[in-house]
């Protein structure tokens, strides 16, 4: 099967998991458990899946967009023992929700998400399975932030660690994985140059300078814009020019977003933008491009114009390329991260997971992955490649924990 051969192939990148695989089939940290997981069903989900279930766990996972879901690593995962999937590529709204209250119906011990949707339904809809949820992982910054607000009001009824707080997970994912993909998917959506081309990168997290320092890899002058101080004064001092994004319309060819935010690319901005200007979301709703304010300002819309590419024509003629419908362009247009990347953030929200199921004592709230499981994570990492390090003497470990030595 197509589904089990790129299984396989992701599997090879992926070492980290492969250790953590072989250490839960041992200890059975999952034994008797009940995960739910809303995540982008891919190779190297599956990969995950493989090892929570391999720890003991039944998991029931439903897809965290329809637009990634790859129906071959769906098929294969449904025939695995211990896996129930409820997930097909395209459904509509109403059927995606369909799946994650299937998922729900399961009365889960964990929780994983990857955007907060099932956590949210799980305290919109299913209140009643809350009492059986000891607690959960979220995979990314956006479903962190709807945490952080829930928690705020007090509505957050168990704790939920935050993976991409995670430093191995910063470094790696975010800061290697995400530039490489949304240039990835951009690339193959629209076979463009980004040589000479003006890039419009909006969002300069970490996130954000991955995508940017890409594109300026590949030749392009890349424009940041920002509503942080901070971020957009690193940006400066990095060498890109930055612009409120009125000001960078009129002058991108390509534009993608990468805030978390809404509406950040909007009708007051497709007016000003060149015919031909290629629109891309890498943040993971498709909100941060304003796609209805795009249809209604349409005259035409040609679809499929290139695979996962749309073209708009506003009254003035002027034609935009939307890719992906505005969701995200990486896992839609592309493939998503690199497995070696993913290797390092789900082996994170694996042992995060084995900590919560072995009684870690949290309030509800959202909690920061543990140090310690970063260093797990980073050994196992170079355990993997045949890499050593140096560990301190006892000389060292004493100075460094002593006030009393100066120079």
């Amino acid at each position: 099967m197509l589904g089990e051969a790129r299984v396989a192939w992701a599997e090879r990148a992926m070492p980290v998991l492969g250790l953590l695989r072989r250490e839960f089939g041992a200890s059975r940290p999952f034994a008797g458990r009940t995960i739910a997981a809303c995540l982008h069903i891919t190779a190297e989900t599956a990969v995950l899946v493989g090892v929570l279930t391999e720890g003991g766990g039944e998991v029931h996972l439903a897809a965290s967009n329809p637009l990634s879901t790859q129906d071959d690593i769906a098929a294969m995962l449904a025939g695995q023992p211990g896996v129930f999937v409820y997930a097909k590529a395209g459904v509509d709204r109403d059927t995606y929700y369909a799946h994650l209250n299937r998922a729900l119906d399961s009365v889960p011990d964990l929780v994983i998400d990857d955007g907060c949707d099932l956590v949210h339904t799980l305290h919109s809809q299913r209140q009643e399975l809350l009492a059986s949820v000891a607690g959960g992982c979220e995979s990314t910054a956006t479903g962190v932030a709807r945490l952080r607000l829930m928690a705020a009001s007090g509505t957050l009824a168990f704790p939920v660690l935050a993976a991409d707080g995670s430093v191995t997970r910063r470094m790696f994912d975010n800061g290697h994985g995400t530039g490489q993909s949304v240039i990835d998917g951009l690339l193959r959506a629209t076979n463009l140059l980004l040589a000479g081309k003006t890039v419009v990168v909006a969002g300069y997290g970490s996130c954000g300078a991955s995508i940017a320092d890409r594109a300026a890899g590949l030749g392009a002058a890349v424009i940041v814009t920002e509503v942080d101080p901070v971020r957009a004064l690193d940006a400066l001092m990095r060498g890109y020019r930055v612009l409120p994004m009125a000001a960078a319309a009129p002058l991108g060819e390509v534009f993608i977003t990468a805030t978390g935010s809404r509406d950040v690319i909007g009708a007051q901005h497709f007016w000003l933008m060149r015919d031909g200007a290629v629109l891309a979301n890498a943040g993971h709703f498709d909100v941060e491009i304003d796609v209805r304010g795009l249809a209604a300002a349409s005259v035409k819309v040609n679809h499929g114009v290139r695979p996962h590419s749309d073209e708009y024509v506003l009254a003035s003629g002027t034609r935009l390329v939307l890719l992906a419908e505005g969701r995200v362009v990486n896992l839609i247009a592309a493939e998503g991260n690199p497995a070696a990347v993913m290797d390092l953030s789900f082996a994170a929200q694996a042992l995060a997971l084995a900590w919560l199921a072995g009684g870690a004592d949290l309030p509800a709230g959202v909690h920061p992955i543990p140090a310690t499981i970063d260093v797990s994570v980073a050994a196992h990492a170079l355990a993997a490649q045949g890499v050593g390090i140096d560990a301190l003497t006892a000389a060292q470990r004493e100075y460094l924990a002593s006030w009393r030595q100066g120079s």
